[in-house]
Formats: C-alpha cells, sequence, structure tokens
C-alpha cells in the first residue's frame, strides 16, 4: 500500500487518505465485517444442524437472506479494500464482482416482501399455511427471485459487453458500477428499479394492514394476539431493513448531498456513507431472527457458549 492510499466512491472524483488514515479505515472494515460474518455464520451452522428449521419455510427464506448478504458483504468489502490497496483492477474481474453485487443487493427487497407475505398468511391464514407456504413452494420463490434479479441484472452486462472495444476487458479501472456501465441505456434503466421497490413496499404495506386488523380482531384470543403482534413487529423490521436497503439505490444522491455539505471532510463522509449504506443493513438480518426469534435464539445460544467454553478451558489448563 502506498503512502496514500485512494478511495474513490463517486466518478469522476478521487479523494486521498493518508497512510494511517487508510489502515485504521480498512481495519475497522474488516474488524465489522468479520464479526457479521462470524455471526452468520453462526446462524448458518445452526440451521444447518437443526432439522426444525430446514423443514419451515419462514427458516429457509431467513437462512437464504443471510446468505445473500454475506455474498453482498463480501463483495462490498473487497471493493473497498481492492480500492485501496490496487485502485484501478481489471474490467473483466470488475464486471464479475460488480454483477454479483448488484444481484444480491437486488435480492434483498425481494427477500424481504416474500418473507412479509410468508407472515400474512401464517396470521391471517393459519388454517391454509401448511398448505399455501410449503418447502418445493419456498424453493421456488428463491429460485424466482434470482431470476427477477438476472432479468433487471444481465441486461446491463449483455450490453457492456456488446457496446464496449475489446481492449476494454483487459484495461483497468477503478471499479465503480458507473464507470463500467457507462452506455445511455443504463441510466435510463434505474426507473425500472423505482417500479421494482414499489412493488415490494406496496407489498409490506398491504401485509402489515391485514395483520394489523388481525391483531385488533384477536383480542379474545390471547396466544393469536401475541402471534399477530410479532408479526406485525417483524415487518416493521423488514420496513426498517428495507429503507436501509434502498440507499444502495440513491447512494449517489446522498453522497453528493453530503460532499456539498462536508467539502473540507470528503474522505471521512464517503467512508461513513459507505459504513451505513453497505455495512449497516447486512447486521440488521440476524437480529430480526437470531435474537428476536425464541426457538432460533435458543439453539444459537448453544453453539456460542460451546465456542466460549472451548477457548477458555484451554487457558485454565496452562494456568
Amino acid at each position: 500500500m502506498n503512502s496514500s492510499s485512494a478511495f474513490n466512491m463517486s466518478s469522476g472524483s478521487s479523494y486521498r487518505d493518508s497512510f494511517q488514515t487508510a489502515v485504521a479505515k480498512n481495519v475497522i472494515v474488516l474488524a465489522v465485517g468479520l464479526t457479521i460474518s462470524y455471526i452468520n455464520g453462526t446462524l448458518i451452522h445452526t440451521f444447518r444442524k437443526h432439522q426444525i428449521f430446514y423443514v419451515n419455510p419462514r427458516y429457509v427464506l431467513f437462512i437464504h437472506l443471510v446468505v445473500n448478504d454475506m455474498i453482498q458483504l463480501t463483495t462490498t468489502i473487497s471493493l473497498f479494500v481492492f480500492s485501496y490497496i490496487f485502485y484501478r483492477i481489471n474490467a473483466s474481474l470488475c464486471c464479475l464482482i460488480i454483477t454479483l453485487a448488484v444481484f444480491t443487493t437486488l435480492n434483498t427487497p425481494l427477500n424481504l416482501a416474500v418473507m412479509a407475505v410468508e407472515c400474512y398468511v401464517a396470521v391471517c391464514l393459519p388454517l391454509r399455511h401448511a398448505e399455501l407456504c410449503t418447502i418445493r413452494r419456498t424453493y421456488f420463490l428463491i429460485g424466482g427471485i434470482w431470476a427477477l434479479s438476472a432479468v433487471s441484472t444481465l441486461p446491463d452486462v449483455f450490453v457492456f459487453l456488446a457496446t464496449e472495444p475489446v481492449h476494454v476487458f483487459h484495461s483497468a479501472i477503478f471499479c465503480e458500477k458507473d464507470n463500467l456501465f457507462r452506455h445511455p441505456i443504463h441510466v435510463k434503466k434505474k426507473d425500472v428499479y423505482i417500479i421494482y421497490l414499489t412493488g415490494v413496499w406496496l407489498t409490506l404495506f398491504y401485509t402489515y394492514i391485514m395483520i394489523f386488523q388481525a391483531a385488533k380482531g384477536a383480542k379474545s384470543s390471547k396466544s393469536a394476539d401475541g402471534d399477530a403482534k410479532k408479526a406485525r413487529n417483524t415487518i416493521l423490521l423488514h420496513g426498517f431493513q428495507l429503507l436501509l436497503s434502498m440507499l444502495t439505490f440513491v447512494a449517489h444522491v446522498i453522497k453528493k448531498a453530503l460532499l456539498s455539505w462536508f467539502p473540507k471532510h470528503a474522505v471521512h463522509v464517503i467512508f461513513v456513507s459507505y459504513i451505513i449504506i453497505q455495512v449497516l443493513p447486512r447486521f440488521i438480518s440476524p437480529i430480526i431472527y437470531g435474537l428476536r426469534d425464541k426457538t432460533f435464539r435458543q439453539h444459537l445460544k448453544k453453539y456460542i457458549l460451546c465456542a466460549v467454553r472451548r477457548r477458555v478451558k484451554p487457558q485454565l489448563q496452562k494456568k
């Protein structure tokens, strides 16, 4: 790494960090990323070890969201570190990383919408839940999520391959979506994301309203009322997570506004916006089910406590 590392999050502008600042930022990002990955890895391990989870559509959808977040976190952190170490990387490699990042970014809102619908069926149509929410249909829906993301993402790749000259694929660029996909059609295509996110928001609003009404009508049954309130709170958390996920789609607007307000602190503004937009949303998923869900929390505690005991025992033996 050079004595002054480069980090650029907006096309056409470059900002320089001192060596100490660059190291500190990379250490923070890697530490936070590894912590989130460790929590998510523990969740995946817990899911795999107990049949009660992988025969339940709700947990299958949740673990798909966790895996999706891990992939997205890995790609974004890789780009962050590459921007300091190499600054520019091969355009073909950049295309692969960006495509994977966009895929997983688009998957998140769709996954949240499907999870909200599953909550709605469980609370408002409990007698038909087993019939409608089967494991087979859940995996079909996950496949549908990836298919919809492919319909939105792959055209960008095809346009890039068709319009850029051959030498571009062997050149080195600063790896950013706007630097990679420069054709005018990519700018017009952003309107598709508005329709896409509007559909997800309408789904969340509809399911929340229906579950809210179910909670009001279930006052005679304490258990039903409790389930409805829990589902309603879960959808509120989904909405908050979706709001954080949407920041990715308006990141350039947010950064432009912040840079105009704090021009003297451009480097720090870009770093903070990166943490809020790319890293923070990945931290929400473990909280929603890993900590709030009673069944998952009980099994998760066992693995975390076992890991702590294994670390403590060798130290006690040495003493």
